[in-house]
């Protein structure tokens, strides 16, 4: 049985997303362990990348050398429901000063892995097969209403 993620705005709008484990194994067996216990932060609309929201894994859940994740089916032009996992060194991006940990949900067309260095190949590790209609109209939301609370946690193993 494949394993799933759910993924919950605060006012209730969830979608399921099954993990990729033929595609992207250390990513998935990284990412299953860091979401244990669900987790909730704060989402925000991507500058570059168009159709994604992003989110910071929070320091409880970074359970996992970041630096050990290897390349694993890598895109630049995802899909509508991929989930990402991108991990910034510090300095890398631009000479930002911090590291990031971060989990992008794509939920459109026309997305791209772009920043400010150009594009970045990301590890696409899941994908939504129940609820991406609703789930990308909340998405969308963010960019005119502003960042919001999103929960994503282990829903079957």
């Amino acid at each position: 049985m494949a394993k799933k993620i759910f993924l919950e705005y605060a006012n209730g709008t969830r979608a399921i997303a099954t993990l990729l484990e033929e595609d992207a194994p250390e990513t998935c067996k990284v990412m299953w362990q860091a979401l244990e216990n669900p987790v909730t932060m704060e989402a925000l609309h991507a500058m570059y990348a168009g159709p994604e929201v992003m989110v910071g894994l929070p320091e409880e859940a970074q359970v996992f050398d970041a630096a050990a994740v290897p390349a694993e089916n890598q895109q630049v032009i995802p899909a509508p429901g991929d989930l990402q996992w991108y991990w910034q060194r510090p300095m890398q991006m631009g000479g930002l000063p911090f590291e990031w940990w971060e989990i992008g949900v794509f939920y459109d067309r026309g997305a791209r892995t772009f920043g400010p260095l150009g594009f970045t190949p990301v590890n696409i590790w899941a994908t939504i097969t129940e609820g991406l209609a609703e789930f990308a109209k909340e998405s969308a939301a963010i960019r005119f209403d502003g960042a919001k609370q999103l929960t994503i946690g282990r829903l079957s193993e």
